[in-house]
């Protein structure tokens, strides 16, 4: 049995003009064209869209999805990736939820002075510190996307180890991130001045320990708001920090670094 193009965009929500653009770059094709020119996919081809569509929603690209696709697997197994992958994500889903309920019982409790305890608590980004494991980790990492040499010079700024240097300088951080989230419920925008001048002040306190380029720094970014062990911490804070921080060192960046 074969579906025309328009009953398979119908059938999977996805338009005739993307169906188009999967045959153009090799990534599905339609089973045979008519000599009326039209498109008609089987079977197979519905299954390979359902896997493209999969994957598509964990937010792979499409060169990486090609690669999947094409590599021959036993469609049976490439089903029990996805089925792997769904489950991930669905743990992933489950984090960001309870970071959520954790952020709104937060929100809900008041400290004796009135204040709320979101506002002030910093001590979650202090957890992991005393982890051997983690902190070896994160070392390793480190030295894979900014260089051994830097993580280094870096390291030998740090006396002490990571968590007496946070001890010693984690309430600047933790004053720049109440800053952050004051001006983000001011309405401010990340390349606002204010916004701008609190991003110096991070990049100065990181430039006692290395001082990041203008790659370097919006990587950090990136880093703060993508990795979930880093994007945890900034949810927890206020669910809003992450991204804006993300905007708001890009800019600095863009205009402040070489």
């Amino acid at each position: 049995m074969a579906w025309s193009i328009a009953q398979v965009a119908r059938m999977s929500k996805v338009t005739s003009r993307t169906l188009r653009h999967y045959d153009e770059i090799g990534l599905l094709a339609p089973a045979r064209v008519g000599t009326n020119g039209y498109r008609y996919y089987e079977r197979e081809q519905l299954l390979t869209l359902q896997q493209i569509l999969v994957m598509r929603e964990l937010g792979l690209g499409l060169d990486a999805i090609t690669q999947i696709v094409h590599q021959g697997r036993d469609q049976v197994e490439v089903l029990r990736l996805h089925r792997s992958w769904l489950e991930a994500e669905r743990d992933r889903f489950q984090r960001l939820a309870d970071t959520v309920s954790r952020t709104i019982a937060e929100l809900e409790e008041e400290t004796e002075g009135g204040e709320n305890v979101n506002a002030t608590s910093m001590d979650h980004w202090f957890d992991g510190f005393d982890d051997p494991e983690r902190q070896q980790a994160l070392q390793q990492e480190a030295r894979e996307r900014w260089g051994a040499e830097t993580v280094d010079a870096a390291n030998a700024k740090v006396t002490g180890g990571a968590k007496q240097w946070w001890a010693e300088n984690g309430q600047q951080w933790a004053e720049q991130v109440t800053a952050l989230v004051a001006l983000i419920d001011a309405g401010h925008d990340p390349a606002d001045e204010q916004v701008q001048a609190v991003i110096e002040g991070h990049h100065r306190w990181l430039s006692r320990m290395w001082t990041p380029n203008r790659e370097s720094y919006t990587g950090l970014g990136d880093v703060y708001a993508d990795d979930p062990r880093f994007r945890e911490n900034f949810d927890r804070t206020d669910p809003r920090l992450a991204e804006f921080l993300r905007a708001a060192m890009a800019e600095f960046a863009r205009t402040r670094l070489a």
